[in-house]
């Protein structure tokens, strides 16, 4: 069994992404806890039902079963599109449309609670190339992961290994991954409206 050094938190959607990288981390031979963080959003459930259908047909013992952590951000967003419904943003949006504010700010804080708690030293997320968010870029990730590891008294690390790749990049090199049971946020409007949602989840 590999060691807790030989140990990483991934956070996940059940994207290309996300998925993609747990194939990487898989065979480098690590061992992973998949991480989903629950806030809310129209789209969840989803996308948690394709993330489990992704799960169950890549898994393996180095695989730990999904931990969902309740995040709920209502009370910080209030009315924004991802659980208001009203003024969706498409495909074509520009980005500042589409950001979520300081999604990944919440969403590695949270998992640095968990991996110091769990003494897993590692946080990966599927962050690609030109991705134009400033709490996604590696310098700020790298900043932040010397403030939780002063903070929570445990080493911590935050990887995007993925820093340098595009999503065209990826679906060429995803052989044998199931890339039909991933789920893609392109569409934002058609899930928030409840369009093509799956008629239960896992």
């Amino acid at each position: 069994m590999a060691s807790r050094s030989a140990t990483a938190c991934l956070l996940v959607s059940g994207g290309l992404d996300s998925g993609f990288l747990l194939q990487q981390l898989l065979r480098q031979r690590i061992r992973v806890l998949p991480l989903y963080l629950r806030c809310g959003f129209r789209w969840e459930a989803a996308e948690l039902y394709w993330l489990r259908c992704f799960l169950r047909a890549v898994r393996t013992p180095r695989l730990a079963p999904l931990r969902v952590v309740e995040l709920p951000v209502r009370s910080i967003y209030g009315n924004h599109w991802s659980l208001s419904g009203r003024r969706v943003p498409s495909a074509g949006s520009p980005d500042d449309a589409v950001y979520l504010p300081g999604r990944n700010v919440l969403l590695v804080g949270c998992a640095a609670v968990v991996c110091a708690r769990q003494r897993i030293p590692t946080i990966a997320l599927g962050v690609l190339r030109g991705n134009p968010f400033g709490d996604a870029s590696p310098r700020v990730l790298d900043e932040f992961a010397r403030v939780l590891t002063h903070a929570l008294g445990h080493s911590l690390r935050v990887l995007t290994p993925l820093i340098r790749s595009r999503k065209t990049t990826l679906i060429r090199r995803a052989a044998g991954l199931p890339l039909e049971l991933t789920f893609s946020c392109l569409q934002p409007k058609w899930w928030v409206l409840g369009e093509q949602m799956p008629s239960r989840p896992l």
